[in-house]
């Protein structure tokens, strides 16, 4: 009788750990999908900050000076990763610090990633090598 309880537990902890590294597994699948832009830009600029983190207000001119200047060949998404509805952006993309700025090719595929403030002219100087005049 030992024995069988024995053997029930040892199943239910294996079970347990099986859900759980699942569980791993999904999430980290989660936070390595492929973000598909909704319009035919080039480049999907995403910036994931705060709109109250002060490097993160400096940036909004600089979206907004990008969006401006490459019309639909960028497309601009800001995520404020404070607010409760998009804490998953952060976890999503794997953001360590705010302002993050991740950059996607036309598949939704990241190709550069920069933590802390980005001057316009470092952003200009990367689309331009990507190809975006």
């Amino acid at each position: 009788m030992k024995i069988n309880i024995l053997k029930i537990s040892l199943m239910m902890v294996l079970l347990v750990v099986s859900c759980d590294a699942q569980k791993i597994e999904n999430s980290e699948t989660n936070a390595n999908t492929v973000v598909k832009s909704s319009t035919k830009a080039k480049v999907t600029f995403v910036e994931l900050g705060s709109v109250n983190c002060i490097p993160c207000k400096q940036m909004q001119p600089v979206m907004k000076s990008i969006e401006e200047k490459y019309g639909e060949q960028v497309e601009v998404i800001f995520y404020d990763v404070w607010q409760p509805d998009q804490k998953r952006y952060a976890t999503q993309y794997g953001i360590k610090l705010i302002p993050t700025q991740v950059f996607l090719d036309k598949n939704g595929k990241e190709f550069f990633r920069h933590e802390g403030f980005y001057p316009e002219a470092e952003i200009d100087k990367l689309l331009k090598e990507y190809g975006l005049n």
